[in-house]
């Protein structure tokens, strides 16, 4: 609790304005009330604390589109963020916005310290004690930002196209088989999680009230109620981010060394067939690496990567928690929400030697996001619960310790713990915000005069393209927001 109040003590000294307490009255009390009523005091002064969205400056020049202020804030606030808990997700947010602003070797740098980090908690057994136990006092925004299953799928796709933007394809293959790995252990992992904390919650010496409390229906309810946005989502394979499997797909049979490279793209194009079976193209580059099996050599070809909009950001939602304490002012838990962001361009045109091709969906982030965060409610429901009742406890044998020594005491006692309470109860808010909304793709016969236009549906943005030399070529397109100026890259990929 100790490391909780500090942090509180130290929000609060930067924002909030100056809180007078007669701390000598606190003289003709116990010292165990003492301490109680000085808690009570750092509860006033908790309530100066943000959430991640209400920190969050990055996003905020992001969705404007204005690149130069998001790489600007997202550096300076992932250098500030290095050694703390929220470490990884700066450098995310950092590696995503140096990317879109084509500082490709800045971005590797920033996600391969996250990446570095990710790994680090990967291979620790343990649970870090003394947090989780500091979290029981506060709340799961405390915790380390460890990264999530999609983050660092995402963060080894961006990696290797970033290499491929640089030229580099065999520094991209090992980010791909990495990126893979993490989608064949995540279910595993995710299920390993999930029992250590409902095994923690058991052991609890208020396991009684936790395991009240979590099966009450209506609290199950209202929890119901924060994922009902989240009922039409695509039935993905959980932890399967169908883009990074078809870039796998693309990578593979592009720059095959040899006929186990073939198979696995072809592998990768099947499963991708399977998430979005309304996509013509992949079809067709299933076809593809199918000739190359058998021995047909790829035609020039022009395939155009479109990412657009934004990933859902995380809210929060305040339930009170069906547990009965008296002397206890508030009992209540923050619950996260996902909230998915409109104002995008839902799709690119493509016009090529006369003709004109639309991107399709392959992947949708909504989807890919929406099925972690329900994958991981069963693990935030236990914490957040495990943690109110705790407080809940806590609050009430400070109040009854306070009431016995005066009433005036055991009045401020309640008060305290009522805003100390209040304060500390928010949700764990950080997510990947500079993600996008979708990835589309298709792809074409490269035009004789290497020369295509991409268009916006509305004709507000049109832009000539001249592609490079090679057999098989990326145009990578993306959009922020719908006002946003479209940014191209090219890459030669054979």
């Amino acid at each position: 609790m100790t490391k909780a109040l500090t942090r509180a003590q130290s929000c609060a000294s930067r924002r909030s304005p100056q809180i007078d307490f007669p701390l000598k009255t606190l003289a003709g009390f116990k010292p165990c009330v003492q301490a109680l009523l000085l808690a009570a005091v750092a509860g006033l002064l908790a309530t100066g604390c943000k959430t991640y969205q209400e920190q969050n400056k990055v996003i905020q020049y992001w969705q404007q589109g204005n690149l130069t202020n998001a790489v600007v804030e997202a550096t300076k606030t992932a250098d500030k963020n290095a050694g703390n808990k929220d470490a990884i997700i700066w450098r995310l947010e950092q590696g995503a916005v140096l990317r879109a602003n084509g500082q490709y070797d800045d971005s590797n740098k920033a996600f391969d310290t996250a990446q570095e980090k990710m790994d680090d908690y990967a291979q620790k057994a343990k649970v870090r004690l003394g947090q989780e136990t500091g979290a029981m006092f506060s709340n799961q925004a405390e915790l380390d930002y460890e990264g999530r299953a999609y983050d660092g799928i995402m963060l080894n796709t961006y990696e290797a196209l970033n290499y491929l933007a640089l030229g580099e394809p065999d520094k991209a293959r090992p980010e791909l088989i990495h990126a893979y790995q993490r989608q064949q252990d995540a279910v595993a992992d995710n299920q390993k999680r999930i029992e250590k904390v409902q095994d923690e919650a058991a052991k609890n010496k208020d396991s009684v009230a936790i395991q009240k409390a979590q099966n009450d229906p209506g609290l199950q309810a209202q929890i119901q109620n924060t994922t009902t946005n989240l009922t039409n989502l695509k039935p993905y394979a959980a932890y399967v981010n169908p883009f990074t499997v078809y870039l796998d797909g693309l990578f593979f049979m592009a720059d095959a060394a040899d006929n186990s490279d073939l198979e696995r793209a072809r592998k990768s194009f099947e499963r991708v067939t399977e998430m979005a079976p309304d996509n013509s193209f992949v079809k067709e580059d299933l076809a593809m690496v199918d000739g190359l099996i058998n021995g047909r050599p790829l035609p020039p070809t022009t395939f155009v990567i479109f990412e657009t909009g934004c990933a859902p950001v995380r809210g929060q939602v305040r339930i009170d928690i069906p547990i009965i304490v008296t002397k206890v002012s508030y009992i209540g838990a923050a619950f996260p929400t996902l909230e998915p962001q409109g104002n995008y361009i839902p799709g690119l045109e493509v016009s090529a030697a006369g003709k004109n091709v639309n991107t399709a969906l392959v992947s949708d982030m909504d989807s890919v996001i929406g099925l972690d965060f329900k994958n991981e409610m069963p693990i935030v429901i236990t914490k957040t619960i495990a943690s109110t009742v705790v407080k809940g406890v806590a609050a009430y044998a400070a109040n009854s310790a306070a009431n016995q020594q005066s009433d005036w005491g055991g009045l401020l006692m309640q008060i305290g713990t009522a805003i100390y309470q209040a304060a500390v109860n928010i949700a764990d808010e950080r997510t990947w915000t500079t993600l996008p909304k979708q990835f589309q793709v298709c792809h074409f016969p490269t035009p004789p005069d290497r020369k295509i236009e991409l268009k916006t549906p509305d004709q507000r943005q049109t832009i000539q393209v001249t592609i490079g030399d090679g057999t098989i070529n990326l145009i990578y397109v993306k959009s922020i927001n719908a006002a946003s100026p479209l940014l191209v890259t090219q890459m030669k990929l054979k």
